[in-house]
This record gives C-alpha cells, sequence and structure tokens, in this order.
C-alpha cells in the first residue's frame, strides 16, 4: 500500500487515482498521520453501499418524530388594498 503526504497527493493526483484503478489503495497522511484512503470505486461501494432513492413522501414518512400537519386551508377573504 501507498503512502502519500497530502501535498504530494495534490500534486499528483492522477498518479493516486491511477493506482486506486490499477487495484492498490493509496493513504494519503498530514503531518504524517493518516486521514484518508483513496480506493477503487468497488471497494468503496463494498464498504459504503448505496443508499435505495426514496420519493419526498418516503423522506417523510421515514422522520423519526412523525408527521403532524394541520392542512386545513384558510377561507378567509383577503385584505382589501389601494392601487
Amino acid at each position: 500500500m501507498k503512502r502519500m503526504q497530502l501535498r504530494d497527493a495534490k500534486a499528483h493526483l492522477s498518479e493516486v487515482v491511477e493506482s486506486a484503478i490499477q487495484g492498490e489503495p493509496v493513504t494519503i497522511t498530514r503531518h504524517g498521520t493518516p486521514v484518508a484512503m483513496v480506493v477503487p470505486f468497488s471497494k468503496g461501494e463494498e464498504i459504503y453501499p448505496p443508499k435505495p432513492k426514496l420519493s419526498f413522501v418516503e423522506h417523510l414518512l421515514a422522520f423519526p418524530g412523525g408527521i403532524d400537519l394541520e392542512l386545513e386551508r384558510d377561507h378567509t377573504p383577503p385584505r382589501e388594498i389601494d392601487l
């Protein structure tokens, strides 16, 4: 596994991406401490599987606090204005 400092990874981003494409992960360090890793896309999907797309209504229904909406329309007439 390759290790690169952040400034070197920024300067050679295409090399970092090419290593990931070839299947070799690259650890990026800042001041000697590992802070990120560039891995092949397939490995990233294993770690973070794509979430199913939810419709707006499904998002609302998934809200843990529930939904309490009062959807009654206000039937009072609009105020008069001078033009």
